[in-house]
C-alpha cells in the first residue's frame, strides 16, 4: 500500500526545497547518492545539512557546482529587478563579452531523456522525473513559441536543476509516495531578471505549468519569487488531489528549507499523513452499522444507506492500451470508487472505448484533470445518481498465517462476508501460501460460525 504525502507551499516550492523535505521525510541518502553517481554528468557534488529558517530546524539540499558548470541565473542578485554591477564583475572575464561569461550547458528533452534512461533509478522513478521534464518542456515550448523538441533549457537544463529533479523522483519512489495531495501553491509579486530580462512574477514558464495543468495558484504580498519553474512542474507531475480528507493522521513531517530569504518562513513543510476520506466513508459507514438503534431493531436489520454518486463517462478511439491501463491506475489513485472501460465501435466504424468513472463529487474536478491530461478525449459527461449501500463494517480475522481485513455486511438479518483483496494478498506474498487457500479458509472459517 503506498503513502499518501501532503506538500504544504505556504512559501512556495523549488526543486531544493522538495528534495530537502522529502530527505527529512526519510528519503534514503544511500540509494540517492547511488542515482546520483551514476547520471552521464559531471560537475556537481550534492550537500545535506541541517538549518534554520524562521527559527525552525530545516533539512537543507544544496548541489554544489564547479566553476564551469555554475549557473548564475539562480543567484539572489538577479532577483526583483535589480542591477548590481558588482555582481557583473564577479562573474565575467576579460572584457565582458558575451563570450567571456561561463559556459551555460543547454539540453534539450532528448538530451535529457538520455540522460535518466542511462541511470541507476528504478522505472517509476524514470516516469516521474520525464514527466516532469515533459511539462517543463511543453511551458518552455509555449513561453518561446517553438516545438517541444526544440526547446533548450536554460536553468532547467543546467545540472544543478537535472540533480534536483532526479532526486524528488528518486525519494518519492524510495518513500513509496503513490498519493500527492497538493491544494495551493502560494506565490510572490514583482519580478524576476533572467537570461530573457527582466519578466513579472509568476514567469511566463510557471504561469504556462500553472494553466495547462490546473494548479490553484494564491498571490501574496511578498516581494520575490516563490515558485519556481522546477517547483511548479514537480507539483503537476506528482499531484492526485487538491483536496485533503476532512479528518486524517499525521505520520510523519519533513521541513526543506528555501535559499532565499523573504518575508516569508522559506520553508517546504511535507507530510506523510494517513485515513483518506474514503477510509472516513468507510469508518461513518462502520458506525451507523455498529449503532444499536438500527443493529437491534427488527424493522432496521435490513436498512440501507442511502447517498447520491456522480459518474463521469467518455469516448476514447485514439488511445493505446497502456495509456488507458495507466490513466486507470492514476483515476484509482486520486479517489475513484470505480474504473471501467466498456468496448464500443464508434463513426467510421472505428473500434473505441467507453471510460467510465465512478467518484463523489468532491473529487470530480481531479478526475477530470487526469482524464484530460492522460487522453485524447476533449468532453466528459457526468450525471448523478442515486445508490443504495448495505451497512457494513470492517473486521480482523484470524488465520493460521495471520490476521486479515474483511467486510461484513448484514442483508436480510444474515450476516455476508467479504474479505479484502488487499489484505489477502500481502499475507498470501508474505506467508507464500496461495492466495486462495487463505481467501476459501476465511469464508468457510466464518460460515461454520453462522
Amino acid at each position: 500500500m503506498g503513502k499518501t504525502l501532503y506538500l504544504e507551499c505556504y512559501s512556495g516550492i523549488s526543486g531544493d526545497m522538495t528534495v530537502a523535505a522529502l530527505l527529512d521525510l526519510g528519503g534514503d541518502r544511500t540509494v540517492l547518492d547511488k542515482v546520483l553517481r551514476s547520471l552521464p554528468i559531471s560537475g556537481f557534488e550534492t550537500k545535506i545539512s541541517r538549518v534554520v529558517k524562521s527559527g525552525i530546524d530545516a533539512c537543507d539540499f544544496d548541489v554544489v557546482l564547479d566553476k564551469e558548470h555554475e549557473n548564475h541565473d539562480h543567484d539572489m542578485e538577479y532577483l526583483h529587478g535589480h542591477h548590481h554591477e558588482g555582481h557583473e564583475r564577479n562573474h565575467a572575464h576579460g572584457t565582458g563579452t558575451a563570450q567571456d561569461h561561463h559556459h551555460h550547458e543547454h539540453r534539450g528533452i532528448k538530451e535529457i531523456t538520455y540522460i535518466i534512461e542511462h541511470s541507476a533509478m528504478t522505472e517509476n522513478a524514470k516516469k516521474i522525473a520525464l514527466r516532469i521534464f515533459e511539462i517543463l518542456a511543453e511551458a518552455e515550448s509555449k513561453a518561446h513559441n517553438v516545438p517541444v523538441d526544440e526547446v533548450h533549457f536554460h536553468e532547467v537544463g543546467a545540472v544543478d536543476s537535472i540533480v534536483d529533479i532526479v532526486s524528488v523522483a528518486v525519494c518519492l519512489d524510495d518513500l513509496d509516495v503513490t498519493e500527492v495531495i497538493v491544494p495551493v501553491l502560494c506565490e510572490g509579486r514583482g519580478t524576476v531578471r533572467c537570461q530573457h530580462g527582466i519578466l513579472p512574477i509568476p514567469v511566463p514558464a510557471v504561469a504556462n505549468i500553472v494553466s495547462a495543468n490546473h494548479l490553484h495558484l494564491k498571490m501574496t504580498e511578498v516581494e520575490g519569487e516563490l515558485v519556481t519553474p522546477t517547483g511548479a512542474a514537480i507539483v503537476a507531475a506528482v499531484k492526485t488531489k487538491d483536496k485533503l480528507p476532512e479528518t486524517f493522521e499525521i505520520q510523519k513531517i519533513g521541513i526543506g528549507a528555501g535559499k532565499r530569504q523573504y518575508e516569508c518562513s522559506g520553508i517546504l513543510r511535507a507530510m506523510i499523513i494517513s485515513q483518506s476520506a474514503e477510509i472516513d466513508e468507510e469508518k461513518a459507514q462502520t458506525e451507523e452499522f455498529k449503532n444499536p438503534e438500527i443493529r437491534n431493531n427488527p424493522k432496521a436489520e435490513n436498512q440501507e444507506i442511502k447517498d447520491t454518486i456522480i459518474k463521469m463517462e467518455t469516448n476514447i478511439d485514439d488511445c493505446s492500451g497502456e495509456v488507458l491501463g495507466f490513466v486507470m491506475e492514476r483515476l484509482m489513485k486520486a479517489g475513484a470508487r470505480d474504473v471501467h472501460y466498456v468496448p464500443v465501435f464508434m463513426k467510421k466504424n472505428r473500434p473505441a472505448w467507453v471510460l467510465n468513472v465512478i467518484c463523489k463529487e468532491e473529487d470530480i474536478e481531479t478526475l477530470q484533470n487526469i482524464i484530460f491530461e492522460e487522453t485524447t478525449t476533449i468532453g466528459i459527461r457526468y450525471s448523478r445518481m442515486e445508490r443504495t449501500i448495505l451497512p457494513r463494517e470492517t473486521r480482523t480475522l484470524p488465520t493460521p498465517w495471520g490476521e486479515v481485513l474483511a467486510k461484513v455486511c448484514i442483508l436480510n438479518g444474515k450476516e455476508q462476508l467479504y474479505p479484502e483483496y488487499e489484505s489477502v494478498a500481502q499475507l498470501s506474498r508474505e506467508k507464500e501460501i496461495p492466495f486462495t487457500e487463505i481467501y476459501r479458509y476465511i469464508v468457510l472459517a466464518n460460515k461454520d460460525k453462522e
